[in-house]
């Protein structure tokens, strides 16, 4: 399966945080969801991926090619949803318009303007009186408007409520449909990954701990809750990370079937991808 993005040893060093050998791969047709907690390293990512900071080492490959080498051409296939200000706030949907037509070769008005009406945002009026999901939704048309192959996401669904947040889910599906796309989603709304990512990168840290697929992490992982006589006979080897709290311990494992073929414990919980970081980042082994 070819990959339309490859992070092959990144690194980047400031003051007070690191990222540290940095390796992703996302194939076409795939959504990767990337978690983690504030300051982990997901800003820092992107923010490599769409070269906005020059890395210390390694490289950023996209569509087969190196970014350094082939930037231009590269970004004409990129549509970016960055989670900070948009534009001038005294814009309008329709000077933003006459903008992208002169950055974007392959800007498509039409297509523009259909997004403005789905989501209902007035093309007159200045971004300063949108909501805060208006604004959002503004930058995801103008991100899809010139047919791009790859969307990279910082935090898309911030700001919108549960209707709107399916409607954009749903746009980000038909997108895939599409075999020779792909979604590179930050999201601290984990919930949303659950729902449409086929994998998921985990970094704590400015580290990578694992890419996983999210069926494995949704299927196989699981959560074990149980008294300190029972956490007492788990080897450690059989589980990830475990805490403890006021009724017993929480015990992160990575397969439910081997652990119960092992310890008799039947009762395992399916876990939410935010369960699973947090066992991973407040868990101790």
């Amino acid at each position: 399966m070819e990959n339309i993005l490859e992070i092959k040893g990144v690194q980047k060093k400031y003051n007070n945080f690191e990222l540290k050998n940095c390796n992703i791969k996302l194939p076409k047709g795939m959504i990767l969801g990337l978690i983690g907690e504030n300051g982990a390293g997901k800003t820092t990512t992107i923010k490599a991926i769409l070269n906005l900071i020059s890395i210390d080492q390694g490289e950023v490959c996209l569509f087969g090619h190196s970014l350094q080498e082939n930037e231009k051409n590269c970004k004409e296939e990129i549509g970016v949803v960055l989670d900070d200000h948009f534009l001038s706030p005294y814009l309008t949907p329709t000077d933003i318009h006459k903008t992208m037509e002169h950055i974007y070769k392959n800007w498509d008005q039409t297509l523009y303007f259909q997004y403005l009406e789905k989501f209902q945002l007035p093309k007159t009026q200045p971004i300063k009186e949108y909501s805060s999901g208006m604004k959002m939704k503004l930058k995801i048309a103008v991100a899809l408007s010139h047919h791009p192959k790859l969307l990279i996401l910082d935090e898309p669904t911030s700001g919108l409520d549960p209707i709107a947040r399916n409607e954009i889910l749903d746009i980000f599906q038909d997108f895939i449909q599409n075999e020779e796309h792909a979604i590179f989603v930050s999201s601290h709304i984990t919930s949303d990954l659950e729902h449409i990512a086929d994998y998921i990168t985990f970094i704590h840290q400015g580290e990578i701990v694992f890419t996983k697929t999210r069926d494995d992490l949704l299927d196989k992982y699981g959560i074990v809750k149980c008294l300190e006589k029972d956490f007492k006979k788990i080897v450690k080897q059989d589980y990830i990370k475990y805490r403890k709290n006021r009724y017993g311990y929480e015990i992160l494992i990575a397969d439910k079937k081997q652990f119960k073929k092992k310890y008799d414990i039947q009762v395992i919980d399916k876990p939410t991808i935010e369960e699973i970081m947090v066992l991973y980042v407040k868990g101790e082994k």
